[in-house]
């Protein structure tokens, strides 16, 4: 690669990196507790966990979960309910103001086999649903997640402009070599430059990842528009099902999971919410592999009638947001998963934390080398051959 290339490909690494180097260090450090949210709530005890009973305890109506939630908060809608992945014996119902999105949510757990309230978790605040909006959309809704993704872009530029870089750069040394005899600063640029190949393609990975996720709102928004417009042709111009003209929510729910036997419920989206339609109430099953647990199947149920309407499989875009989802926070292989995402995390703060000092110390270069020429001056004079600098050309 000629000097030009390299001064180009330097100049990108050097500015995408540099724009995103904060933002990244923010993702990175909230991103670490959210890794282990569950875990954390446990010991906190945030979570709510359903009382033991004895296996094949009858289960009481959802139509009555809902109408104990209902009462709670009587003023509002349920947009959805779900169960956790590992406890059935709970019902999660979020209630809003109106059916459209927003962060005044009130959320009732109820226990699904005696319709008792067990808890109203309060999600939408402490320590760990701060980490949560920082690392989503830094409180700024919509324009703060794209943001974070702009950053994620910029993000793969700086990783691919990295390994382009790599290679001249390590040209006179051994891969993994940190010279620790040398000034403080060309440690750090080799140890940079170290970690970095090395969590390169986790980085990638997570960065992709957490870029595509940023996308979310607007893939949905899609999804109802490219796929939906077709289903809902026979309703349309048609208002909202409100509550009184519903049918019973157990027997849709009935209805769903013969739809698809052998998958489990993943959370149910009502009339007119972001996730459904303004006349279905809308079941997402998924599978119980840890692949297929990830990927959702909706089936659509006429709100009134309790009838399938369909059950479209979902499209690639969706599919993609499905899985990186997961992936992102290492939510596939339990906790030696969380573990090793974790410590690569660790990396990437440092990869981030010492090409921030690379650039804060950059200054120190310039003296340095006249101090360097100043006592190489009189070895010239006097014939001697000078020293060779031991850093690389490429200074990040």
């Amino acid at each position: 690669m000629n000097s030009r290339k390299i001064k180009t490909w330097a100049w990108v690494h050097k500015w995408s990196s540099l724009v995103c180097t904060v933002f990244m260090l923010l993702l990175c450090l909230t991103g670490l507790p959210l890794i282990f949210h569950h875990e954390i709530g446990h010991l906190l005890g945030t979570e709510v966990e359903a009382p033991k009973m004895p296996a094949g305890t009858p289960r009481v109506s959802l139509d009555r979960v809902l109408e104990v939630a209902r009462a709670q908060h009587p003023d509002r809608v349920v947009q959805f309910a779900s169960q956790p992945e590992d406890d059935d014996g709970l019902w999660f119902v979020t209630l809003t103001p109106t059916p459209a999105p927003t962060d005044d949510f009130k959320s009732v757990a109820v226990d699904a086999r005696t319709g008792v309230i067990l808890a109203q978790p309060k999600f939408d605040e402490g320590f760990m649903y701060v980490m949560f909006k920082l690392h989503v959309d830094l409180f700024a809704g919509l324009p703060g997640k794209l943001f974070l993704g702009f950053m994620g872009f910029l993000l793969l530029v700086a990783i691919v402009s990295g390994v382009v870089l790599y290679s001249p750069f390590m040209r006179k040394l051994d891969f993994g070599t940190v010279r620790r005899e040398k000034r403080p600063r060309l440690k750090w640029l080799d140890l940079h430059n170290l970690l970095g190949i090395v969590t390169l393609v986790w980085l990638f990975v997570v960065g992709a990842t957490g870029m595509i996720n940023t996308w979310a709102d607007l893939v949905i928004k899609y999804w109802q528009y490219d796929q939906l417009t077709t289903l809902l042709a026979p309703y349309k111009n048609e208002p909202v099902v409100a509550v009184s003209e519903r049918g019973s929510v157990q027997r849709s729910y009935e209805a769903a999971m013969q739809q698809a036997p052998g998958n489990r419920l993943s959370f149910i989206a009502f009339p007119g919410t972001s996730f459904s339609s303004p006349h279905h109430t809308t079941f997402f099953l998924q599978g119980k592999e840890p692949f297929t647990s990830k990927l959702l199947q909706p089936v659509l149920v006429d709100a009134k009638t309790a009838q399938v309407t369909a059950a479209p499989k979902l499209p690639w875009y969706l599919t993609a947001l499905l899985v990186s989802q997961p992936l992102h926070f290492g939510d596939y292989g339990g906790m030696p998963m969380q573990i090793l995402w974790a410590l690569l995390d660790i990396a990437t703060i440092i990869v981030l934390g010492s090409g921030l000092y690379l650039w804060l110390k950059r200054g120190n270069t310039v003296p340095a080398a006249a101090s360097r020429a100043a006592a190489e001056r009189p070895q010239r004079e006097e014939g001697g051959a000078p020293q060779a600098d031991p850093a690389p050309a490429l200074k990040v």
